[in-house]
Order: structure tokens, then C-alpha cells, then sequence
């Protein structure tokens, strides 16, 4: 009876994780539209967008990972993309995979709990680059882009494939928003290199925004590298609030809420590399989720410096084009 049971069991387990297996590693398909909230949006556009989309997914106790079948969250993840999207679409045809990101709870882990879930998100950004790069790109110019977890994805695209020429030579810029990028990357990967003015093609764009009173945060728990999108500095030189030409607030629809111009002036920290920022306060801009302290602006990075940023990517757009003489 002893051994009934426990053949039944082990069946039922294998039946489980038979089931399970495919969600884990079942390849999407990228050649199949639906896989992309945008696939080439905006014709006649001389320079490609690679747009990783942030953190929507919130988990559950049993899904640490985002279903491709997922309607809802799907809407949401569509939503947040188009939050961003003014920033490039003036510049840029537009890509942007679905992918299975991990929920909110996987930030909840510890580091070596957590590795398996990102490199599901992972590989499926990677399968949607190749698909793109083989089947999309055409040796078009490059902008890659993303947000939070998006500009991690994004961080380690750049590392596994930027240092081949081909690759390297259509990159316009990378904008990793709201993601780390430290002195230990840019040592071992030396093909990485980061902004250090407003029109320098090829290199890493990257800030993370807090108070002045902020010390650590679970984004940058020590030191990032970074630049001052309201002076192009990667000195700690302060730019006062009139250099800022416009926070937008922007809804799902990618329509504009509110828009602020010189709503808040920055600094880089000599210390942290985050971006202080002032003349706003946690008050008014709280951090809505629990993974951040109060002066955390994470949820703020592109909404405080949308016009900047805006800018930005048509001056490094226009100056690849200009230098490559496309």
C-alpha cells in the first residue's frame, strides 16, 4: 500500500512539473506579431528603437514570472511603454517585445533566488533581439532603451553582444533609466561606455533619481555611475530648476496628463552617482510602492526629465546620423 502511494505521488508530481516545464522554457515566437506590443511603429524613421518595457507584473505566491498569455497585464505592460514613448518615437521606428518579466516579488528575493527568474525575462529579451537584429534591423542605426527592469535587460544586451562590430557600429545610445550601471561593468565589459556629454553616440545614458536626504535604496544600494540630464554632467555641478524643459505626466494611452515646465533643478551625488534632485518633495511624489523609502523618485526618472531626455535622443540621433553620414 506503502509503495501505491507513493507511485502515486511521484506520478502526480511528474505530471506537475511536465506541465510546468513548458511555461519555463518554451521558446516565444517573435515572428509572430503578437508578441510585440510595437513592431515597427513609425515608418520612414532612419533610426531603429529597441524598447524594453519596466516592472507591471506584481507576482503571486506561486508565479514569479509573467504568462505571455497574461491579457491584463499585457494592457498594463503596453501602458507603461507608451508612457515613454514620446521620448523617441519623434526619432526613432519602434520595437518592443512582450516578454516574461518578473513580478515585483522577485525584487523580494535574495539575490541567488532571484537569478532564475530573471534569466527567464532574460532569454526571452535575447531571442527577441536576434529575431529583430536578423529579420528587422536591415543595418539600420540602434537606439536600445528601457526602464527599471527594462534598462537591466537592456545592461546585459549590451554586454553580450555590443562588443562585436557589428553590433557596436549601429549603436546610437543606450538610455538604461532607473538601473545601475557601475564602475565594476565598465572594467569588465571596457567595450561599455558611458555618456559624458549631451552629443556622444555609442555609450550608456543612465540616472537614478532620489532625494537629497537618500542614502541607499534597493536600486542603488551603493554607488552607480551616471549623468545630469538637465547640464549633460558627470560632475556633481548643479543645474538649477530653469534648465529643466518640461516634466510630463503621461497616462497609458501615452496621452499627456500635465506637463511642468522647470519643475526641478539636480545634482549628481559625488558618492552615490544617483541624481539629486530638488525643489520637489516625497509629499508630493511619493513612492507609491513599498520596495522604496520615501525620496526614492525611481517611478519619477523619465516623467521628471521627459523633455530633456526628449531632446536628447534627437541631438545623439542627428550626430550619429551626421558622423556615420546616413
Amino acid at each position: 500500500m506503502r509503495n501505491k502511494k507513493n507511485i502515486v505521488s511521484f506520478l502526480l508530481i511528474f505530471i506537475f512539473f511536465i506541465g510546468f516545464i513548458p511555461f519555463v522554457n518554451a521558446d516565444i515566437d517573435y515572428s509572430n506579431p503578437a508578441n510585440w506590443a510595437y513592431n515597427g511603429v513609425g515608418e520612414n524613421k532612419k533610426v531603429d528603437l529597441f524598447l524594453i518595457a519596466p516592472t507591471v507584473y506584481f507576482g503571486s505566491e506561486n508565479n514569479y514570472n509573467m504568462l505571455i498569455t497574461d491579457t491584463e497585464t499585457k494592457q498594463s505592460f503596453l501602458g507603461a511603454l507608451n508612457m515613454e514613448r514620446g521620448i523617441y518615437e519623434n526619432s526613432c521606428r519602434m520595437y518592443a517585445p512582450y516578454y516574461r518579466q518578473v513580478g515585483l516579488n522577485v525584487y523580494r528575493l535574495g539575490a541567488r533566488e532571484a537569478k532564475p527568474y530573471l534569466n527567464i525575462a532574460y532569454e526571452d529579451v535575447k531571442e527577441a533581439f536576434e529575431y529583430y537584429m536578423e529579420n528587422k534591423n536591415n543595418n539600420k542605426p540602434v537606439v536600445i532603451a528601457g526602464f527599471s527592469q527594462g534598462s537591466d535587460m537592456a545592461l546585459r544586451l549590451l554586454k553580450d553582444y555590443f562588443y562585436k562590430p557589428k553590433h557596436k557600429k549601429l549603436l546610437v545610445a543606450a538610455y538604461l533609466i532607473g538601473w545601475p550601471v557601475t564602475e565594476k561593468d565598465v572594467r569588465c565589459y571596457p567595450y561599455l561606455k558611458m555618456a559624458q556629454g549631451e552629443k556622444d553616440t555609442g555609450v550608456i545614458i543612465t540616472f537614478n533619481s532620489e532625494a537629497t536626504n537618500v542614502n541607499t535604496s534597493i536600486i542603488v544600494p551603493r554607488k552607480t555611475l551616471g549623468i545630469n540630464p538637465l547640464n549633460w554632467s558627470t560632475n556633481n555641478s548643479f543645474a538649477d530648476k530653469s534648465l529643466n524643459k518640461g516634466a510630463v505626466f503621461t497616462n497609458y494611452e501615452g496621452n499627456i496628463n500635465r506637463e511642468i515646465p522647470g519643475l526641478c533643478g539636480a545634482y549628481l551625488d559625488s558618492c552615490r552617482g544617483t541624481l539629486k534632485v530638488t525643489d520637489v518633495s516625497s509629499e508630493d511624489y511619493p513612492p507609491i510602492l513599498d520596495l522604496f523609502e520615501d525620496g526614492v523618485y525611481h517611478l519619477y526618472d523619465y516623467q521628471f526629465f521627459f523633455r530633456n531626455l526628449q531632446e536628447n535622443v534627437e541631438v545623439r540621433v542627428s550626430e550619429y546620423l551626421n558622423i556615420k553620414d546616413i
